[in-house]
């Protein structure tokens, strides 16, 4: 079995796999991953851990202690130039946020064509995936929420909207809440139209469901598509095992 771990921004989450699926799935803020001391006194030692994390150093010593009394692997990645079938065209490969990088090698585990690999969680990343599996390039934009809070934050007028989204909204907090959707679907929906009209679109993030359904366009949502990638780069991984979900 292995243990998969993405500690995000916000929120921690993890993954058990084993015998062809995903046993354990679960999210918490980072304020009770103490939870994940518990995982060694109640589910049976994985044959490794793999860690994706982009929230500090604090954090991952936090997750090591944690998981101190099993005598297993613990693999920290990194992005780097080549693995799992994709290759990093970033100017510097080890910069890039392996997040992203393992959302990357989770979508390609998924779809050998041209596609478009949103992660939409306190930030939003659009990041293009050729049909060679090259990573072209991407885009870093606040997250659906994080916009919301800004506007609130950095203005001296505007409220923290509770609105709905509306096509022809009328009043301030529906502008607010229908800008910000349409900011995300805009940039997600150009990169689209510019990799092609083969490309598929694949979606993943606490925020994925609201954002996919205002999309103009067919996707998928996929349920921890960083996990997956994780899961791939694991000693012995190869192919994804979980099924997404279509829209659009």
């Amino acid at each position: 079995m292995i243990l998969c771990i993405d500690s995000g921004n916000s929120r921690i989450k993890w993954g058990l796999h084993g015998e062809g699926r995903w046993q354990e799935a679960v999210a918490v803020d980072h304020e009770n991953r103490a939870k994940m001391a518990e995982l060694p006194q109640r589910l049976p030692m994985p044959d490794c851990v793999m860690l994706a994390n982009v929230a500090g150093a604090g954090a991952a010593a936090a997750i090591r202690e944690a998981l101190a009394p099993w005598a297993t692997v613990l693999y920290e990645v990194e992005a780097t130039a080549v693995a799992a079938g994709v290759t990093n065209l970033y100017a510097d490969p080890a910069r890039l946020g392996v997040d992203r990088w393992c959302a990357l090698i989770g979508a390609r585990g998924m779809s050998a064509g041209p596609c478009i690999v949103v992660m939409a969680g306190t930030a939003t990343t659009v990041d293009t995936l050729d049909g060679d599996g090259r990573f072209l390039g991407g885009l870093i934009l606040p997250g659906l929420e994080l916009m919301r809070r800004s506007l609130a934050r950095d203005t001296a007028a505007l409220p923290l909207a509770a609105g709905h989204y509306a096509t022809h909204p009328r009043c301030t907090d529906d502008a607010i809440i229908s800008g910000c959707i349409e900011a995300q679907c805009g940039a997600i929906e150009r990169a689209c139209a510019r990799l092609g009209p083969v490309a598929s679109c694949m979606l993943s993030g606490g925020a994925a469901g609201v954002i996919g359904a205002h999309l103009t366009l067919p996707h998928r949502t996929v349920d921890n598509l960083v996990l997956e990638g994780l899961l791939r780069l694991a000693p012995g991984g190869s192919a994804s095992h979980a099924a997404g979900k279509d829209g659009g």
